[in-house]
């Protein structure tokens, strides 16, 4: 089997959500019609941005307006949407929470970040999540994580000893870090077995610069697609089969000995 992807990596407006909404649908309908994808991939906080001061006033309560919006979105292009995270207001306080929407416009999944990154104030105005990234789309076990995520491979492991084949990644990771990045991107697909794609965000706001460079890489670590810095698209074809065939060559999940590792 094969599944196209497509990652957009657009520069988000700090703190107006109105702008961005205009964005997303603007270039989910353009990449759409252009590519064809089975899957399209959005940004981290992408209704917001890192406005986390205000959260308290745009976030999206109970994610509603976002459930509405890219159900609509998904069953209109009839495409599966990882629509990135938004800030969801809830009466227990606010997370940074992924959604996952099948191409009939069906929200299968939803994935708060678990692991807050306190370098950007997120434990002082968000809750972390609790629940695992894994889902099913388009017959494909795959998982979802966050920006900071990334950075805990036993999160990662988690999700693909549970047979995940495709990690998604959404982001808005500062160019500061973007050997971090890509470095990690590439081993966490290399030491899984696993595609990874990652869609970071462009631009800047009033305290980051954004690296963008959205990245879809394969079981070998081998780069399939890659962003420069501007808001721009990024689309591969993601062969499972090579999956398959990976880690049957170089069975690690097999030859795992847990017991040794707590």
């Amino acid at each position: 089997m094969n599944l196209k992807v497509a990652c957009l990596q657009i520069d988000i407006v700090f703190g107006n959500p109105e702008a961005n909404i205009e964005t997303v649908k603007k270039e989910i309908e353009k990449i759409a019609a252009a590519e064809k994808p089975d899957v399209i991939v959005l940004p981290e906080l992408w209704t917001t941005g890192y406005d986390l001061t205000r959260l308290d006033e745009i976030a999206d309560l109970d994610g509603t307006k976002t459930i509405a919006l890219v159900s609509s979105l998904a069953k209109t292009h009839e495409v599966s949407i990882v629509a990135g995270s938004v800030a969801k207001k809830t009466e227990s306080g606010v997370t940074n929470t992924m959604y996952i929407f099948n191409r009939q416009g069906e929200l299968i999944h939803e994935y708060s970040k678990l692991h807050l990154f306190k370098l950007m104030d997120e434990h002082l105005y968000l809750n972390g999540g609790t629940e695992k990234g894994l889902f099913q789309l388009d017959g494909l076990q795959s998982a979802g994580v966050i920006c900071y995520d990334i950075r805990f491979p036993e999160w990662i492991r988690v999700h693909t000893t549970q047979g995940a084949e495709i990690l998604y990644v959404v982001a808005e990771w500062p160019l500061p870090r973007l050997h971090h990045w890509k470095s990690m991107l590439i081993s966490r697909a290399i030491e899984n077995q696993c595609f990874v794609v990652a869609c970071n965000r462009s631009g800047s706001d009033p305290k980051n610069e954004f690296a963008g460079h959205s990245m879809i890489i394969d079981p070998w670590g081998e780069i399939l697609a890659e962003a420069g810095t501007e808001q721009t698209s990024i689309t591969a074809v993601l062969q499972m089969e090579k999956a398959h065939e990976i880690r049957k060559q170089i069975p690690i999940f097999k030859d795992r000995l847990p017991h040794f590792y707590s």
